[in-house]
């Protein structure tokens, strides 16, 4: 997945659009996701939860979110997170910073129900 930010976009949306006949492009506006720009070339157009799924996998990936924040952003439970990283690859990393960050936002997810 491409990521561009608004400048990028309106300097040269020729590329982005390229980029998207390849997969999903997303818009970045600051730190904050603002966009996707998708090609509809073959058809076949993911649903939202796809979308959801790759953006979170794609923010955790890059430590932009941890684990929890990730399966919350996906809108789906820690565990189906796991499940859906490690068919994709990726690691579970066991940095003390995402652990503690996790941890905390279980309880408060905890605490909400």
């Amino acid at each position: 997945m491409d990521v561009v930010n608004v400048r990028q976009l309106k300097n040269n949306p020729s590329e982005a659009l390229r980029n998207a006949a390849k997969g999903p492009v997303l818009v970045m506006k600051g730190d904050s996701p603002t966009a996707w720009i998708l090609g509809l070339g073959n058809g076949n157009v993911p649903d939202e939860l796809e979308l959801r799924l790759a953006l979170a996998a794609s923010l955790f990936r890059d430590r932009v979110l941890s684990l929890g924040r990730a399966a919350k952003l996906a809108g789906i439970g820690v565990g189906q997170m796991i499940s859906h990283l490690s068919r994709l690859g990726l690691t579970i990393g066991d940095d003390d910073q995402d652990v503690e960050a996790d941890i905390e936002t279980i309880d408060q997810w905890l605490a909400s129900s």
